[in-house]
């Protein structure tokens, strides 16, 4: 075999070897990432407006760790509960300008729709599945009952709901912030039987940013 020969060989399997690697790492990278959908619940009630600010900041940390890709939408949660945002985690100004605008103290307003948050970020998060994302909730609020007690929580129905989501979606997660310590044991010991302990994340305000990074992990970031 001419030397010429050889070295045509070798150039010709550095090529090959080359681009087997380059196709394998643009595969691993498109297989292994998901897009996320993340819902938030923020709380603005007057029970809560002590850690609004900290919790509208939250978010916005929150969002600058997520991927442009990645959706979300914010829902308010007073005595009633709707959308003021939905869109790409990224678009810093819009999101600060919807919170500033809705999450504003109004006092004819009395209680705290989880509940009815709850069933909405639910179908929202059924929706996002549909179209490819892996879906999540995070709430961050005091977990006050106060107002109509419909549209509160109902903790001993509320782990079967959280259930028959997951049970539609395995990736499902969802984390609490801000709750005093006592309102974070109820949903550790409801939610933690049905979601685990790396699906389910509770921090109150000291630990929230240890807390984000389990999220992350939750997600498969």
């Amino acid at each position: 075999m001419t030397k010429n020969l050889k070295i045509t060989i070798f150039a010709t399997l550095c090529f090959l070897f080359l681009i087997l690697c380059v196709f394998g790492l643009s595969k691993i990278k498109v297989d292994d990432f998901n897009k996320a959908a993340v819902i938030f619940l923020v709380d603005a009630s007057a029970s809560n407006q002590a850690n609004l600010q900290k919790e509208r900041l939250t978010i916005r940390q929150l969002c600058g760790m997520l991927d442009p890709e990645d959706h979300i939408k914010i829902l308010r949660v007073s005595e009633n509960s709707y959308l003021i945002y939905e869109g790409s985690p990224q678009a810093f100004s819009e999101i600060n300008k919807s919170m500033e605008s809705f999450t504003k103290y109004d006092e004819r307003e009395y209680g705290t729709a989880y509940g009815l948050s709850m069933k909405k970020a639910f179908n929202h998060v059924r929706n996002m599945k549909t179209m490819g994302y892996i879906p999540s909730v995070v709430v961050l609020g005091d977990l006050e009952n106060e107002g109509n007690t419909e549209n509160q929580i109902d903790w001993k129905t509320f782990p079967n709901d959280v259930k028959t989501l997951k049970t539609q979606i395995p990736e499902f997660s969802m984390m609490f912030l801000f709750a005093a310590p006592e309102k974070l044991d109820v949903v550790k010991e409801s939610l933690t039987p049905v979601l685990g302990e790396e699906k389910l994340i509770v921090a109150p305000e000291t630990t929230v940013n240890k807390a984000m990074r389990r999220f992350l992990t939750a997600i498969g970031r």
